[in-house]
């Protein structure tokens, strides 16, 4: 697999031809939007981060037909204090990228998944001694 490649789920049920194989209408499988590889690498490395600052805790992937979700939370139990989406119908736009905090408000949006992670990466500080 390749970095570009974005990461398929194979779709749920289906019916089985007579050859044994799924055979599937090309209409009737919705497209869904994903992360590539690489863009799943840069959140990740974030998360980890953030991880180990003892920031976050969990988060949630979510795939849809016209989006792709990635969620950070505190604490399992409540609502996600980021999200962080691809919008592919965006990308001409505003740009295919946004991060959302808890509130709703899109704190950063940009076609450079890099620079809008930035909104939320910390700036590392020096303590006074």
């Amino acid at each position: 697999m390749s970095e570009a490649e974005p990461i398929q789920l194979s779709p749920r049920g289906g019916s089985a031809g007579r050859n044994g194989s799924v055979g599937y209408v090309a209409s009737a499988i919705p497209s869904i939007v994903s992360f590539t590889r690489a863009e799943l690498n840069a959140i990740l490395n974030l998360y980890g981060r953030m991880v180990a600052a003892g920031e976050w805790r969990d988060y949630a992937i979510d795939f849809g037909r016209d989006r792709a979700v990635f969620s950070v939370f505190r604490h399992a139990s409540e609502m996600p204090l980021y999200r962080i989406e691809k919008h592919p119908k965006l990308a001409r736009k505003q740009g295919a990228y946004s991060v959302v905090a808890i509130t709703g408000l899109i704190l950063k949006r940009g076609h450079d998944l890099a620079r809008v992670l930035a909104v939320l990466d910390k700036p590392v500080r020096l303590a006074a001694v």
